[in-house]
């Protein structure tokens, strides 16, 4: 009987170790570089035809799910701000939209420190922030995301990404969010 229970012991112990090797859990955060492409927008019979991108943040939790030596799949759960600066001759206004976005990432390790990542992202608008007083943001984004990671340690990693939105992000103009993100994370 007491082999049995140390053998069911052993058997548990090497089980939970392979599954604390085959899942990471971690935390990023990063800055964007954000624009708006597409064509003119029009509020209140004015036109406003060229952009200018802004800077803003990122921030949220991942998951890496390791399925082979060179391959593993990356989703995340991101709050992220994008959005643009219109200007036309007069004057000018910056639309800040707030998203929770949900990349998942498909990551080809090319070796131990570079991976490839590559896959969809759907991001859900929490929140909307104009110098003009009107809400036009549409409320659910798609688009797909690609760059490369950076393991710089066992638990730090460095990430550059470029996001393309597929799906209009206004209600009032065909325009499309596009992003480049910047991104530190520590995985445990």
């Amino acid at each position: 009987m007491k082999r049995i229970i140390l053998v069911a012991v052993v058997f548990l112990a090497a089980s939970v170790d392979m599954q604390a090797q085959l899942v990471k859990f971690g935390i990023k955060a990063g800055l964007n570089y954000t624009n708006q492409t597409g064509s003119e927008v029009t509020i209140n019979s004015t036109n406003y035809n060229t952009t200018d991108a802004i800077t803003s943040y990122h921030a949220g939790l991942i998951a890496e799910i390791k399925l082979t030596d060179g391959f593993s799949v990356q989703p995340e759960l991101l709050y992220s701000t994008q959005g643009a600066t219109y200007k036309n001759a007069v004057e000018e206004f910056k639309n800040e939209l707030g998203y929770l976005s949900i990349p998942v990432l498909a990551k080809f390790h090319l070796n131990k420190t570079v991976s490839l990542d590559l896959g969809p992202q759907a991001s859900f608008l929490l929140s909307e922030r104009n110098d003009f007083d009107v809400e036009n943001a549409e409320t659910f984004e798609f688009g797909v995301a690609g760059g490369l990671g950076f393991n710089i340690t066992k638990n730090f990693f460095l990430q550059g990404r470029y996001v393309l939105g597929l799906t209009e992000a206004s209600k009032e103009a065909e325009v499309k969010n596009s992003m480049v993100q910047i991104s530190a994370g520590f995985t445990f």
